[in-house]
């Protein structure tokens, strides 16, 4: 930007590509195990964040989640704070779900910003932003400035996407491609909507990590309504024998539930009630949605 020095960047620990950065602010959102093939153990993965944590600039700040299984390896001079949703130095309060809109009090050590409403309203954007505004105001933002920015950030493509909202029907779209990102994706979408059916499409993303997290899968799925569960897009990777949609669709509560190959899928809402859609992966399951769409909007 021409008008500012900072820049914003989405840290990938895939690859440990998250090392080469040199930050001033960090948020280290969550640590929980994933890219195994990678890492191999959990407490590998866990020891990559910690390395993460020494890079911070000695004039710099970590925002760390309350409670996370990282032990930061900061230079003595960065500062440390603690965020989530209702607890740590940054949290939320008095938070208001309803009519479609969430709103609620940010609370730091530096005071209160209050009645501060999401443009993106899911309920795990509340934690998100209590993060973002953290970082925010450490890097000098107005409260003020805080709020609107809250107010009119639009969110990011295939974030929780809102690709049609209509009286009777919703689709949303949403990136989330591990199961605790499922689960807190699936417990907001249920907090907004709470009279209507949910319906969720998912593709899993990898062998790898379909195999590692099978049983983490089904139970982030069985919060669902309606279970529509997809082939594995493989991305980088070869076939893993005996590893198919098939381990987790086995584990799925739902009563409501199938599995399909993505061109089926179509034909298999043509004959849904759909009331809240919401297709779920980190695949190409976006390349549907313009036909999705389409159907929903002809229902």
């Amino acid at each position: 930007s021409d008008k500012s020095r900072i820049t914003v960047v989405e840290a990938d620990e895939y690859d440990r590509s998250f090392h080469w950065l040199r930050p001033w602010i960090a948020i280290i959102t969550s640590a929980d195990p994933d890219h195994l093939d990678i890492y191999g153990t959990a407490e590998a993965y866990r020891k990559s964040f910690e390395k993460f944590t020494s890079l911070i600039r000695p004039d710099g700040y970590l925002i760390l989640k309350k409670d996370i299984a990282v032990t930061p390896h900061c230079e003595p001079t960065v500062r440390v704070f603690t965020y989530s949703e209702n607890d740590g130095d940054f949290h939320a309060e008095n938070i208001r779900i309803g009519n479609g809109e969430i709103v609620f009090d940010f609370v730091s050590p530096f005071g209160v910003i209050t009645d501060v409403q999401l443009g993106v309203p899911m309920k795990i954007n509340v934690e998100n932003a209590v993060a973002a505004t953290a970082a925010a105001m450490l890097a000098g933002v107005t409260a003020g400035e805080a709020r609107e920015a809250m107010q009119t950030f639009s969110g990011t493509r295939r974030r929780f996407d809102i690709r049609l909202k209509t009286d009777n029907i919703i689709l949303i779209d949403d990136y989330a491609h591990h199961p605790k990102e499922l689960a807190e994706s699936i417990d907001s979408i249920k907090a907004l909507y709470p009279t209507k059916k949910i319906t969720g499409v998912f593709q899993p993303h990898l062998y790898t990590r379909t195999r590692d997290f099978a049983d983490e899968f089904a139970r982030s799925l069985s919060l669902l309504d309606e279970v529509i569960l997809l082939d594995i897009y493989p991305a980088r990777e070869e076939p893993i024998e005996g590893v198919t949609s098939g381990i987790i669709f086995n584990k799925i509560t739902t009563k409501n539930k199938v599995l399909c190959n993505k061109l089926d899928l179509l034909e298999i809402l043509k004959s849904r009630n759909i009331e809240v859609l919401v297709t779920f992966g980190a695949g190409d399951i976006d390349q549907l949605l313009p036909d999705i769409e389409k159907l929903l909007k002809e229902k």
